[in-house]
Parts: C-alpha cells; sequence; structure tokens
C-alpha cells in the first residue's frame, strides 16, 4: 500500500507521536520507518488526497508538533512513496544528504516575510523626487501633452518603481541576514517587492525579531511587514 511521508528525522528525536493524526479521513495513524540512524514519520496514504484544509492542517500539525521536540525534516504535503520499502531505499540511498541537512538544520525554524508599500505614497515620491516625471505628469494634466506622453511616463514610473523596490528589498535582506543561518528569496507576488524566508537559529530568534520590527517602525506606515513563523524550515530542505 502507498504511504504518506511527513518528515525525517534522526535516531536522537524522540518521536513521539500520541495523539497526533495525519491526513486522510478518517485521519491515518502515523508510524516510522528506520534505516540506519535516520527514521522517517509516515502514515497510510489516503486514496484521491487533495490539498484541502483538514489534510494541509494535519500535516502542518504533524511537522510543529515533532519540531517542538527536536530537528526534523519536514517535507512538503502530498510527497508518497510505493510503500514502506521505497522508504528505507531512499533513506540508505541518500542518507549522507539527510543527515548533512539535519545538522544544518538543528535548532532552527523559517520565518517567512513579505513586504509591500502603499503605491499612491510611492507614486508621489517618484513625482516629487524626478524633474522628468513631474514635468511629464504637468503636461498630462494641463492637457498640452503629445500623444506619446502618457507612455513615456509609464515606461519612466515603471523603471523608478522596479529601481526603488529592488533597492528597497536588498535593503532589508541585508539588514536581518546577519541573525539568519541561510536565507532564500523568491519572486514576490501582487503589490509585494520582497519575499524572503529565513533559517533562524534558536540563539538569534530574538535579535531577528527585534529588528524586524525595528525595520518596520523606521520604514513608516506606508510599508507593510508581514512576518509568518516559526514555521517547519520548507525552504531549507
Amino acid at each position: 500500500m502507498a504511504v504518506y511521508v511527513y518528515c525525517i528525522a534522526g535516531e536522537k528525536h524522540p518521536l513521539h507521536l500520541d495523539g497526533v493524526t495525519g491526513v486522510g479521513e478518517p485521519p491515518s495513524q502515523l508510524r516510522t520507518v528506520t534505516e540506519g540512524s535516520l527514521r522517517a514519520v509516515v502514515s497510510d496514504a489516503p486514496a484521491g488526497l487533495r490539498p484541502k484544509r483538514r489534510d494541509l492542517t494535519a500535516h502542518q500539525d504533524v511537522q510543529n508538533r515533532l519540531m517542538a521536540d527536536g530537528t526534523v525534516l519536514p517535507l512538503r504535503f502530498g510527497l508518497t512513496a510505493e510503500d514502506d520499502e521505497a522508504v528505507r531505499v531512499v533513506l540508505e540511498e541518500r542518507a549522507g544528504e539527510y543527515v548533512d541537512r539535519l545538522q544544518a538544520l538543528e535548532s532552527c525554524a523559517e520565518y517567512h516575510l513579505k513586504v509591500s508599500q502603499d503605491e499612491e505614497a510611492l507614486l508621489r515620491q517618484i513625482l516629487e523626487d524626478s524633474d522628468e516625471a513631474r514635468a511629464l505628469n504637468d503636461e498630462i494634466r494641463s492637457g498640452t501633452a503629445g500623444p506619446d506622453t502618457p507612455l513615456a511616463l509609464g515606461e519612466l514610473v515603471a523603471r523608478e518603481v522596479q529601481a526603488r523596490q529592488e533597492a528597497l528589498a536588498a535593503g532589508v535582506v541585508e539588514a536581518l541576514r546577519p541573525f539568519a543561518r541561510d536565507q532564500e528569496t523568491s519572486q514576490p507576488t501582487g503589490s509585494d517587492f520582497l519575499s524572503a524566508s529565513f533559517l533562524v537559529a534558536e540563539d538569534q530568534d530574538e535579535l531577528f525579531l527585534t529588528t524586524e520590527l525595528s525595520l518596520a517602525n523606521q520604514m513608516g506606515d506606508e510599508f507593510q511587514f508581514r512576518l509568518h513563523g516559526p514555521l517547519p524550515p520548507y525552504s531549507f530542505v
């Protein structure tokens, strides 16, 4: 029978699984598959599994419970294997890699930060700072602009927005990077100009959070900081 794989842990992890159930309806029972010094937490894989709220929550609850007792490699939702033996084979073949990652994630959690800026405030800043943008905007408002002026203004503003937001994103990451063991950025979406994950050790947690709050306060109300964590370090497995 196919098995659902939640995470991988080392031999020293206590793996307290009592009272925790897995994905599926009814909820599946958790068990471990052992190979050498590594253990995978698995359950029977329900048929037709989809990323529904109940199952996503169950998957996350398993990670959170085990993270509270030690370091694990949290696997993404939906990972399955053919059977327990297939899991053992992977644990054996990739043992060195998994042991190295467990050491790298020791006593760490992930924090994910997204930052956006009020669009109207940003446009006001560009018009205040750029003589060229202001002149083009004045021509359009006065009715004296040529047919190509709106396009020219739009292209100028787009370049300014990109340059400013790239600089802002780099500045935020640079300020937080000293308190993280590792860092990954992803393509921001919507109005966000930064989407970054930080791997933060327990002994740096307070400094990281204090610095993030200080940055948000310094940058002002026109910026929205959205920090999620501590989370299982999915981005660093």
